[in-house]
């Protein structure tokens, strides 16, 4: 039998662990990206209180991320949005669409309670580490 290979990815391109996870585990090919907010890496404050600025720094840590395990939004097969208010749904929608293109990958986004440190947005994903290919399946029934 095959021994699954387990792999902690980390950068300091983007902000450290809040509590006892890791940025990013893959096995084997699966990658699995902690929620990212909208941090700022160096000095771990949020980059501002605007929903949009929050979100485009919870993409730039997540590529950050993606890049450091050898992989890109374009292998993202899944992504889990809380939003603080739900309300904010279509502005987090216009910065997510800048990062992610056809296909898209999987997603859930749900309004929360309360996110860390008060965030108005946290975003996390699985992606795949290395060659894909896209079939596009439709059905009619």
């Amino acid at each position: 039998m095959s021994k699954i290979i387990r792999k902690v990815i980390s950068t300091v391109k983007a902000p450290k662990a809040i509590g006892p996870y890791s940025q990013a585990v893959q096995v084997n090919h699966m990658l699995h990206i902690s929620g990212q907010l909208g941090l700022n890496p160096e000095t771990m404050d949020f980059v501002s209180n605007d929903v949009q600025e929050q979100t485009k720094q919870a993409l730039t840590n997540m590529k950050a991320i993606l890049e450091a395990a050898g992989s890109s939004f374009a292998n993202v097969v899944e992504t889990t949005i809380l939003l603080a208010d739900i309300n904010d749904y279509k502005a987090v929608n216009d910065v997510y669409a800048t990062f992610f293109k056809a296909p898209f990958p999987a997603r859930a986004a749900f309004e929360c309670a309360n996110l860390p440190k008060r965030g108005k947005v946290e975003i996390r994903a699985k992606a795949i580490v290395g060659p894909l290919e896209d079939i596009e399946l439709s059905s009619k029934l």
